[in-house]
């Protein structure tokens, strides 16, 4: 059966007296069956423009009328408009309109007046389901690129939220942004209601719920000093701080992730943005986390899964610290057995002291090559699992490593992001105060903090003598 498509603008007199006749053949032929697609006046140019290009028709006047072999679909043959249209009804079904002009107008006006409604009505649906709105600076780096699926998969907010993604970039990877948007929509997430690029910064950030900062500088001491790309760091904070609090949600999170800075972006962005909620501001450390576990699973030839509390303390992508003292094992297989979620504690279990005194301690610089070096799907995975957590939850008794801004826990100086052990639980975090902090780890954890209160002394600093003005 054949199916007659009939599109024009909704106040158009003349797809008025087309579909008015196509109405009156679908009631009484009993073959004869009509889909009717209204458009907006202020849309009907393009969309006419681009149904054109597709079929490869020439038509520029309303309506246009075409016929499909198949229900809304197949290969479609152009008729044309009104004129076309009433030809084609008298010459095979021997029927005329005599609708006058007075009746087509008011006709059109009701048309008009009908799609308005729908299209408000459809629009009042869709307010209902407010998608969460998720911001991702330099979004062309590879970690943004293993972030969106783990996003839009569902797993992370839950299966029956939806997102939508926002990537923002310099000009210069508009075409990169681009083709992640494209690839992102051919993999149709259910969950991903819209995913777009942005390259103009004064927009950012619009109605924000998430902001993911990805954004780095191109580390090398040996063309400049660390001052200078403190103070590119700082630079970068301070144009997107007010543009945060402008444009995004009261109840914004921001999360700093990244190769270099991750906890001076976080600092530099509560010192700029100080109406954002400066519990609302972290940054993330699981990528070390995971990868110490990953290592100490391979010395115990088991699982790393298995390998539980293990605590980064300090400067994420800078001087931190493993701390193994409150470190667990799950499903280790020694001479002690018990049920699945038995668990020993990881010193008891390594008896090769030595490697914990000294290899774990080179491994550090192991680590933070292996870091470093990633070409995105840790630290990715790590945004989404601490995303997870902060949404869900983290696992009860477990220890959870994120830079937060510091209130002094563990004797730790006040206003800077500091790495410390923390549990999430609806929506909010909290410092694990009641884990017991050894003299040693006490004496390292000074010398972690007055590291990071120089870097941000140094970053006003730099920032101070490019703008005097603000220090006043």
């Amino acid at each position: 059966a054949a199916v007659a498509m009939f599109t024009g603008k909704a106040n158009c007199p003349y797809y008025a007296k087309a579909e008015l006749l196509a109405d009156y053949l679908q009631t009484n032929l009993p073959n004869f069956r009509v889909h009717k697609i209204t458009q907006h006046p202020d849309k009907w140019e393009q969309w006419l423009h681009d149904i054109c290009e597709t079929n490869g028709w020439e038509h520029r006047q309303c309506p246009i009328i075409w016929r499909e072999l198949l229900d809304r679909g197949g290969k479609g043959q152009l008729l044309g408009g009104l004129n076309e249209f009433l030809e084609y009804a008298q010459k095979y079904y021997g029927i005329t309109s005599m609708m006058l002009s007075e009746e087509m107008l008011a006709i059109a006006e009701e048309n008009l007046q009908a799609h308005l409604e729908i299209v408000k009505e459809d629009e009042e649906i869709k307010s209902l389901i407010k998608p969460m709105q998720i911001w991702i600076t330099s979004a062309s780096v590879p970690i943004c690129y293993h972030l969106i699926p783990l996003l839009a998969s569902g797993e992370v907010f839950g299966m029956t939220t939806e997102i939508s993604i926002h990537l923002l970039d310099t000009e210069q990877f508009k075409e990169m942004l681009c083709s992640i948007v494209m690839e992102a929509e051919d993999m149709a997430f259910p969950l991903l209601r819209s995913i777009s690029e942005h390259t103009k910064t004064d927009q950012a950030f619009i109605d924000a719920d998430i902001i993911i900062v990805l954004d780095d500088v191109l580390l090398n001491l040996e063309v400049q000093s660390l001052e200078n790309y403190i103070r590119e760091v700082s630079e970068i904070c301070q144009e997107y701080a007010p543009l945060i609090e402008k444009n995004a949600k009261s109840e914004v999170k921001v999360i700093s992730s990244g190769k270099n800075f991750a906890n001076l972006k976080a600092t530099m962005l509560r010192m700029y943005g100080p109406s954002i909620r400066p519990e609302n501001i972290i940054a993330i450390s699981t990528s070390w986390e995971s990868a110490a576990k990953a290592m100490l699973a391979r010395k115990l030839n088991m699982n790393t899964a298995g390998v539980k509390d293990v605590i980064v303390w300090g400067n994420i992508t800078g001087s931190n610290y493993i701390d193994l003292s409150h470190a667990k094992l799950c499903g280790y297989d020694c001479a002690i057995r018990g049920p699945p979620n038995f668990q020993r504690p990881l010193l008891n279990m390594i008896y090769d002291s030595e490697w914990i005194h000294s290899e774990l301690v080179s491994a550090q610089s192991t680590l933070s090559s292996r870091v470093s070096r990633c070409k995105g799907m840790l630290p990715a995975h790590a945004i989404a699992t601490v995303l997870r957590y902060w949404y869900h939850g983290s696992p009860s008794e477990e220890i959870v490593s994120v830079g937060i801004l510091s209130e002094g826990q563990f004797c730790i100086p006040e206003g800077i992001i500091f790495s410390m052990p923390v549990r999430l639980q609806n929506g909010n975090w909290e410092a694990m105060t009641e884990l017991e902090i050894n003299e040693t780890t006490q004496k390292v954890l000074g010398r972690l903090a007055h590291e990071l209160v120089q870097e941000k002394l140094v970053a006003l600093k730099e920032i101070n003598e490019m703008h005097p003005y603000e220090a006043e």
